[in-house]
């Protein structure tokens, strides 16, 4: 069942990039603008509902490896709706203890994962933005949750391609880097448009122009640079479908580099 409430009319109007994300995994949070400009985005590339199928594919195995390395605490920024493959499921299967905080800027999404999550001990969602993590960190229910002296990991999924090189996503990320434990994770991955014909990509980005961000895909350079201060696990920084995968098929490529590192 879709989004049948009505807020306010500039939240269902523009299309909004996590509830056009929950559309191409097949969900149902999402309103008729979400779904117009999905739409569009899939005459252009028209396996990207796949393509983000994989992502969540590598989301799941990278959060089971942090917790098999014995991390405990997971702050998933730019989350949307913990509806497929959580976080918070996936690990306790591994670690029953572990805690996690979902953050998402969108007061929408926040609003329903907080209906979803309703009752689900140590975990916690958070209206907050990438771009300002001082204040993110400083939440008094990310505070509350997690004990910023031991090890985290950070997952930064599929959500810094929306942060355009002004904003300076490379900064933020490093704030995040010294504000955690060495032994914290940065899981990650991003979209690139590498390989893909100049014609194309500016058809796909002109759709999020008019959504709630624009679509910033980065090189396999821009993208390592995010790893600074980390050492990245084997295989490194690699196609997303080719991080460790477990047996699931792939049946395309995510247009998307993906990788974990260890803060030193």
């Amino acid at each position: 069942m879709r989004m049948t409430d009505q807020p306010a009319p500039d939240v269902t109007i523009r299309p909004n990039v996590a509830r056009m994300y929950d559309y191409f995994l097949g969900g149902s949070h999402n309103f008729a603008a979400d779904r117009a400009a999905a739409d569009r985005v899939l005459e252009i590339f028209p396996e990207t509902g796949v393509a983000a199928q994989t992502n969540r594919h590598f989301l799941r195995r990278a959060v089971r490896y942090a917790a098999e390395q014995g991390v405990r605490q997971f702050l998933d920024i730019g989350a949307g709706l913990p509806t497929q493959d959580a976080v918070h499921e996936v690990v306790r299967a591994v670690a029953p203890d572990a805690r996690v905080v979902y953050v998402d800027y969108d007061e929408v999404a926040v609003g329903y994962a907080r209906q979803l999550l309703t009752g689900v001990p140590a975990t916690a969602v958070v209206q907050g933005d990438l771009r300002r993590p001082d204040e993110l960190l400083a939440h008094p229910d990310v505070r509350a949750t997690l004990d910023l002296d031991q090890p985290v990991a950070v997952l930064l999924l599929a959500v810094l391609h929306f942060v355009p090189d002004q904003d300076d996503p490379w900064a933020a990320v490093a704030r995040l880097r010294d504000a955690t434990a060495p032994g914290s994770h940065l899981v990650l991955s991003h979209l690139t448009l590498d390989g893909i014909s100049p014609e194309l990509a500016e058809r796909g980005q002109a759709v999020y122009r008019s959504s709630s961000a624009p679509l910033v895909p980065r090189t396999r350079a821009e993208t390592a640079r995010f790893f600074a201060g980390y050492d990245l696990v084997e295989p490194g920084l690699v196609t997303t479908t080719r991080w460790r995968p477990d047996g699931e098929p792939e049946t395309v490529d995510a247009h998307g580099y993906a990788g974990v590192g260890v803060r030193r």
